[in-house]
């Protein structure tokens, strides 16, 4: 889609408010989540009514991050003509973390036979230990051929591991998807949500972000 930057829309006080609304029903489901993380709710800035704009953009912050990271941005924007709508990475309003945020896993089918064999393999058991109780870390002491070892002691109990690493590393890996479940499109899934949002706000979308936040600019983009 190809858009004139030099042609303004003139939102109208209704369609601001609606789309006000529409964002501050998702806010205050957050703020009132017993999981809140504070400051890291999303947020927005929108010029009165009657006053051109060139258009409303929502910025993602990175991973990890708050929707703040990015108001150097936004605060140049808004000074341009543009609104802009802060979004909060999916899940990244609430912690913990392991509980909210995507994540991706080795499937119970893999992982479950891994732990129980390493749980009661006395020679790894005692290298979780070691690494349990040392400040620094018992990784950084091994030497080469203890890094070898361990590695062959761990391809004995999973075979495949080698692969595992494979595929997560690789892009696009047909093994992802065999050994791994992910829920990393809910960030593609929840900033459509956040587009809907903007439903009643006329004139073009556009999209941007950092890290992460870039990556679901782009899929939402496309």
């Amino acid at each position: 889609m190809t858009t004139n930057l030099e042609t303004p829309t003139i939102p109208t006080a209704e369609q601001i408010n609606q789309t006000k609304q529409a964002i501050d029903g998702y806010i205050g489901s957050l703020f009132n989540h017993p999981d809140r993380r504070i400051g890291a709710f999303p947020y927005y800035k929108f010029h009165e009514p009657g006053e051109a704009i060139r258009g409303t953009i929502m910025l993602f912050h990175g991973f990890s991050g708050k929707p703040h990271q990015l108001w150097r941005l936004a605060d140049y924007l808004f000074n341009n003509g543009f609104n802009f709508y802060q979004v909060t990475l999916v899940g990244h309003s609430l912690i913990p973390p392991d509980k909210y945020w995507p994540q991706i896993d080795l499937k119970p089918e893999y992982i479950d036979p891994m732990r129980e064999k390493v749980r009661k393999d006395q020679v790894l058991q005692k290298f979780i230990s070691n690494i349990a109780s040392s400040d620094t870390g018992v990784t950084q002491e091994l030497k080469p051929f203890q890094r070898v070892a361990l590695l062959s002691r761990l391809l004995i109990i999973e075979p495949r591991l080698l692969d595992m690493k494979a595929a997560i590393e690789r892009d696009d890996d047909p093994d992802f998807d065999r050994y791994y479940i992910s829920s990393h499109l809910n960030y593609l899934y929840d900033a459509r949500e956040r587009l809907n949002e903007l439903a009643a706000m006329p004139g073009p979308i556009y999209t941007a972000g950092l890290s992460v936040g870039g990556a679901a600019a782009l899929a939402l983009a496309a």
